[in-house]
């Protein structure tokens, strides 16, 4: 009988043969359409805490907050289950809980991989409100932050401590490391601070700035704050963008630049008699 005619019985009857080594790719993934959009397109920055995570997996997972580049959530595992992400992303939710943060205006990005395309992944960001965005096909940098993570963390830890000899001693040594990481670990783009220090910085300023308007009126509205915020603010970024400053180094330092000139009012009222 020719091999042609084997062939088409065989898909007639809906037959394969068992093949040796590598197979065909039988699952054909979902439309384009159905999966959510790349919202980040390779800008990993966020105005505040909880506006962007990024999320990547090995055999341990993490998910981290692009504001401060601090790990939010990590777990690990002999395989690469989609329980894994999943728990991880739990223990993320869980952190910025305890810390009681609000999650509602939450950009969760990843790459394409089942884990994250999961049922169970994608209803767990839903129950937060949390909006879902994935890296685009055939870019290598769609998820370049949560990479550049899972890059040091075997460059700094595993590569340099191993053999391990069990999940149990990986498990104890990344729990050690991420709080090294999280408040210890000096990162560029946190001007040289800790994540932890980098996100305390930012609520002291919101602090101060929210204090200051509640104890003086002429601050609020069309005073002080708001005229530090259009007037003086821009012509101070466009000159240090006329530097050659990015736009993050630029933001940063408006964001001192506005406490400085709050502080200093805040002084003149003092001198002034006023209430602060």
């Amino acid at each position: 009988m020719a091999r042609c005619t084997v062939e088409r019985l065989m898909h007639a009857d809906g037959l394969a043969g068992a093949v040796r080594g590598g197979t065909r790719r039988t699952t054909v993934p979902a439309a384009l359409a159905a999966r959510p959009g790349d919202l980040l397109d390779q800008d990993f920055t966020a105005p505040a805490p909880n506006r962007r995570w990024v999320a990547d997996i090995t055999y341990v997972a993490f998910v981290t907050d692009l504001f401060s580049r601090r790990i939010v959530g990590w777990r690990a595992s002999t395989s690469l289950r989609a329980d894994l992400a999943l728990d991880a992303l739990k223990h993320a939710i869980w952190q910025r809980s305890l810390e009681g943060a609000d999650l509602a205006w939450l950009t969760h990005h990843s790459d394409r991989g089942v884990q994250y395309l999961a049922i169970r992944y994608t209803e767990r960001l839903a129950e937060i409100g949390a909006i879902g965005s994935v890296g685009s096909v055939g870019d290598s940098y769609d998820n370049a932050a949560a990479e550049s993570l899972i890059g040091l963390f075997k460059t700094e830890l595993i590569r340099r401590r191993g053999p391990w000899r069990g999940l149990d001693q990986v498990e104890i040594a990344t729990l050690e490391w991420v709080d090294w990481f999280n408040n210890r670990r000096l990162h560029s783009a946190c001007g040289h601070v800790p994540p932890a220090e980098y996100e305390q910085q930012h609520y002291r300023q919101i602090a101060a700035i929210e204090t200051l308007e509640a104890a003086e009126p002429s601050l609020h509205g069309t005073g002080a704050v708001h005229a530090c915020n259009e007037k003086n603010a821009p012509a101070y970024a466009d000159r240090r963008r006329a530097e050659g400053e990015t736009d993050r180094e630029i933001q940063r330092c408006l964001k001192r630049y506005i406490a400085r000139e709050l502080y200093s009012r805040r002084s003149d009222l003092r001198v002034w008699g006023g209430a602060v």
